[in-house]
Formats: C-alpha cells, sequence, structure tokens
C-alpha cells in the first residue's frame, strides 16, 4: 500500500529506518554536478561505483566518510519528480533490512532562485552568492509544507559565522570540463553574500510532473553523474564532448527551464527540489535541513538580471553551488548523526 505518493506504507508505520541498522548515515543529496562537487570531492568514498537502485529508474548512491562521518552521497536529478523517486529509493535502500545501512537524517545542499519576505518585522531581500536555509518549504503555493527539523537548524546556526562565503565567481566555471578557475576571466559582487535563515522556500515543478532528463557524461548542469573530479576519477575528454553533444542544442536548456521563474510570493528562495526532498523524508521521520545558494534574480556587476532566464542561472550556478555547499561541509563538520536504535 502507498499512503504517500513513492513512500512506503511500512515506511510511515516504522517512523523510521529498519530495527537492524549496522551503520546510521547521513544522505547527502544534491539535484546536478555543480551542486554536489565540492561535498564529494571533500569525501573519502567506500568506492567510485555506485549502489543502484532497481531498474527501470536505477538511481545511483555512493557511500563514504566526511570528517569521519557515514554519508550516503546522490544526484536527484533536476525537478520535484527526479527529487521524490531518488529520496524514495534511497530510503528503500538503506534501510537496515535489504541493506545493513539506513539513512538517519538528510541534508540537500544546491542553488536557487532569489526571494524576499519579511523575517521578525524586517523586510528581506536575498541576493546572488546567499545562502538561505528556510524552516520550510512548499511545492503547492502555500496549501501545505515540509520542514526543516530545529535541532539541525541550530547547528547550522552555530557554524555559519564562520564560514567564508565568496564573492568572486570564475565566469563559466564549469568543473567538469576539467578546467582550471584560475584561467577563466572572473567577476567579484560588491558585497559580501551572507546567509539566511529561516523564512519559507517554494519548491516548484517547470517540467508538469514529468521526469526532467539528464545526459551521460552531460557535465555540469545536465549531467546524470558526479564530475570525474568529484569522484577521482580520470576524466575521459571524449565521453564528455560526446555527452554535451544534447546541451550543445539551445532547444534542450530553453527546454529545461522554460517554465521556471522567480519565487513570487512571500519566500525567500525559489527552487525545485527541496519541498519534494522534505515531503519524503518528514513522512519517513528522520531529521531534514535544506542549504540553498541563490544563483540568479538579483542584481549583478554584468547587469544580465533582465535577460531572459537562464542567463543568469548559467553564469553564476557554480558561485552559489560552492557557497551553498561550503556552508553544507561546516554544517556536517558539526553535526553529531544519530544512531538508530
Amino acid at each position: 500500500a502507498m499512503l504517500l505518493v513513492g513512500v512506503p506504507a511500512r515506511a510511515l508505520a516504522k517512523g523510521g529506518p529498519g530495527s537492524a541498522c549496522a551503520t546510521s548515515r547521513l544522505l547527502l543529496l544534491s539535484a546536478f554536478p555543480a551542486e554536489m562537487g565540492q561535498i564529494m570531492k571533500a569525501t573519502h568514498l567506500d568506492s567510485t561505483d555506485p549502489i543502484r537502485s532497481p531498474a527501470p529508474e536505477s538511481k545511483e548512491f555512493w557511500t563514504g566518510t566526511l570528517d569521519g562521518k557515514p554519508v550516503i552521497e546522490a544526484l536527484t536529478g533536476i525537478g520535484p519528480v527526479n527529487a521524490t523517486h531518488t529520496t524514495t529509493a534511497a530510503f528503500g535502500i538503506f534501510d537496515g533490512v535489504h541493506n545493513p545501512d539506513c539513512i538517519t537524517s538528510v541534508a540537500f545542499s544546491g542553488v536557487a532562485g532569489a526571494g524576499s519576505d519579511t523575517y521578525g518585522g524586517t523586510p528581506r531581500q536575498s541576493r546572488i552568492g546567499d545562502v538561505t536555509v528556510p524552516d520550510r518549504w512548499t511545492t503547492d503555493g502555500g496549501r501545505t509544507w515540509s520542514t526543516a527539523t530545529p535541532a539541525l537548524l541550530d547547528t547550522a546556526a552555530k557554524v555559519a559565522p564562520t564560514v567564508a562565503l565568496q564573492n568572486t565567481t570564475p565566469l563559466a566555471d564549469y568543473a567538469c570540463a576539467c578546467v582550471d578557475a584560475g584561467t577563466i576571466p572572473g567577476v567579484t559582487f560588491p558585497y559580501t553574500p551572507v546567509v539566511l535563515f529561516h523564512g519559507d522556500g517554494s519548491t516548484t515543478d517547470p517540467f508538469g510532473g514529468h521526469a526532467a532528463p539528464c545526459l551521460q557524461h552531460g557535465g555540469d548542469l545536465a549531467g546524470c553523474e558526479p564530475c570525474p573530479a568529484a569522484l577521482g576519477t580520470s576524466p575521459d575528454p571524449m565521453r564528455f564532448v560526446t555527452g554535451m553533444e544534447g546541451i550543445a542544442d539551445p532547444g534542450f536548456i530553453t527546454g529545461l527551464f522554460a517554465l521556471a521563474g522567480g519565487s513570487g510570493g512571500n519566500f525567500i528562495e525559489s527552487d525545485e527540489e527541496t519541498g519534494a526532498v522534505a515531503a519524503v523524508v518528514n513522512a519517513h521521520g528522520v531529521p531534514f535541513i535544506g542549504f540553498r545558494g541563490i544563483s540568479d534574480g538579483t542584481a549583478d556587476p554584468l547587469m544580465i538580471q533582465n535577460l531572459p532566464f537562464p542567463s543568469q542561472f548559467l553564469v553564476y550556478m557554480q558561485l552559489a553551488a560552492d557557497n551553498a555547499a561550503k556552508l553544507t561541509l561546516a554544517f556536517v563538520n558539526a553535526y553529531h548523526i544519530p544512531h538508530h536504535a
């Protein structure tokens, strides 16, 4: 029986992982390779070969340790449908029954569009480079909500002052192309990005209920798998070039983001996955937190904010992804992964 789309009834009944859990792990998720790169680079992977969920979806997961903490890392794919399926698959595999390990907390690290709200009576506006850490997310314009866990928010708030967020990014900082960022001209913002806690996030679906596609060896944005540098494997330039053929067609990007836009409403950020992930995690009764770096939607030094989306996003997504990853890594360092009794 299914009580929530993609969430087994037994998981809801148990309120958490199976009783035979050997290792309690933190599940770290991102949507696409650029978001996961810095996190996976810092992780000691058990193997570069992933653990796969059953066909036909065959979602891929990597286990390892990050700052000595047992983790599972995965790319959900872009959009809420992919996010729901991947998160559900993770709980199905790492359940302490089919696999001796289990998931006892989840964090998402990624990018988002800017938004604005009023918090504590003060108007706020998120800007490119800022990192948002909302209290909750909606996938339906505010009718229903999925939440972050207060204890995890407290941990993140304690370490946030120690994190130096970047305000300079190389133009076209595409890690999957294995380009030395130091050789690419950069752009610097006239402010220092900050971390914005609390408030609401909005998760939207520009794909009309369909799973967004990815490309094998498709690079930072469209790729199905982490970058070779993140995995610690040798890059294969020809496979990268072949994989990039699909997104060399402008129609690929145009179609992928045709309906994406600003957050609107009273949301501090707008993304396409966090609310969907949080809904599954909340249903499984384990702690959750989401970190979202702002990649577009406010003024920038190149003054391209008025160009059609995804112009800004493509230029600044790596800055946003890296800043979110910086805070995520600091959080993991301070976080004590709960053990399942």
